[in-house]
């Protein structure tokens, strides 16, 4: 008898799992990534021309590879100082409207997760919000500061990062999931980041110096768009191991437990 209890909690997550076709959203969140967010991080990050270190740089630090495998990425990217100074106000503000379609695909995800219906379209400020709070969180890691290679930045960087994804569940959510609901699936999120870090270190740093000689820039290119999709992963991935985690401690709170799943209302 529990065994098929069991069972069948297994086969009610598994249904789970397909309904958010993970696999596509990733592959979509990659995707727009590369075409839309990439773009414009790069003029992000080289605003601060002084001290500075670049889109380049960046990535390779959210990678975690090896100098070696730093220096292909550099080589696709222009310097920072470059960048800044071909990009035009329009085109910049071209970036930052394509760039909301990025939020969209987030919230879309986050509303299957928690089975709500779509926002209504004057809710679309949440984007630009949402991307301006992204831009300014991923500038500041980009610039020099005094604490970057002490052991504070991991501490800082994994309580920033847990409180961003948190805010962002409730932010594009519309308020119509409580907070105590969303945490369990930030903090996911979060260690799915820190292990893709990890896997990154021990793959893609080969696979980068590897693929450079194999098929030049291009390689380079197929392991950072692969890097992107687990993002997706650990992001889409993440946010539905918190909702299930959620629905397990309610299911073990008993009839009595009050449920704070955020209804599926109509959104604001």
């Amino acid at each position: 008898m529990l065994s098929t209890i069991r069972r069948a909690r297994a086969g009610r997550r598994w249904l789970r799992v397909r309904e958010l076709d993970l696999w596509q959203r990733s592959l979509r969140f990659a995707a727009l990534g590369f075409l839309t967010l990439v773009p414009l991080l790069i003029v992000v990050s080289a605003a601060d021309t002084h001290g500075g270190r670049g889109f380049a740089q960046w990535l390779g630090d959210g990678l975690g590879v090896s100098p070696a495998a730093r220096v292909e990425i550099g080589q696709l990217f222009a310097l920072p100082g470059q960048a800044w100074r071909t990009t035009t106000a329009f085109g910049l503000a071209l970036l930052a409207v394509f760039g909301l379609s990025f939020g969209t695909m987030l919230q879309s995800g986050y509303e299957s997760v928690w089975d709500l219906p779509p926002s209504r379209w004057w809710a679309r400020w949440r984007h630009a919000l949402w991307l301006g709070v992204l831009i300014g969180i991923l500038y500041l890691s980009a610039v020099t500061v005094p604490w970057r290679d002490t052991p504070a930045r991991g501490f800082v960087t994994v309580a920033i990062g847990t409180l961003f994804f948190w805010w962002s569940q409730r932010l594009l959510l519309g308020g119509r999931v409580p907070w105590r609901a969303l945490l369990p699936g930030a903090a996911a999120t979060m260690l799915g980041l820190i292990g893709l870090r990890v896997f990154s270190r021990l793959v893609f740093s080969p696979l980068i110096a590897s693929g450079a000689v194999t098929y030049g820039a291009f390689g380079t290119v197929l392991v950072i768009q692969t890097w992107l999709v687990g993002i997706g992963v650990v992001v889409f991935g993440g946010a539905l191991a918190g909702r299930l985690l959620h629905d397990e401690l309610l299911r073990r709170a008993g009839p009595g437990g009050a449920r704070q799943d955020g209804g599926t209302g109509p959104g604001p």
